[in-house]
């Protein structure tokens, strides 16, 4: 039997001044940034890497294009991870504070 649930869409993200050019350098960033990892990477990523490369910058013009036109519904990838690295970086310090007592 098959169960179709539709999940109802997040609401539009509001508007303020200069979030158009801070969603286009977020969503042009992330893939950047991942290509130079996979540029840089220590050992030759041969057609694995060229293949990598080719889809993050087709991923930074999809997200480009919904920062910069359909910029409602663009979502800041640097808010999403970074709570959860914060977060990391909190547990870590936290358990480090506690072990030198």
């Amino acid at each position: 039997m098959w169960l179709l649930v539709s999940r109802v869409p997040p609401p539009d993200a509001r508007y303020w001044p200069g979030r158009r050019w801070f969603a286009a350098l977020d969503a042009v960033g992330w893939p950047m940034a991942w290509a130079l990892a996979v540029a840089y990477a220590p050992m030759p990523a041969g057609l694995t890497g060229t293949t990598v490369v080719a889809f993050v910058a087709l991923s930074a013009l999809g997200r480009c294009r919904r920062a910069l036109w359909v910029n409602h519904r663009y979502r800041f990838t640097t808010w999403r991870w970074g709570r959860a690295v914060a977060l990391l970086l909190v547990v870590g310090s936290m358990l480090k504070v506690a072990s030198s007592l």
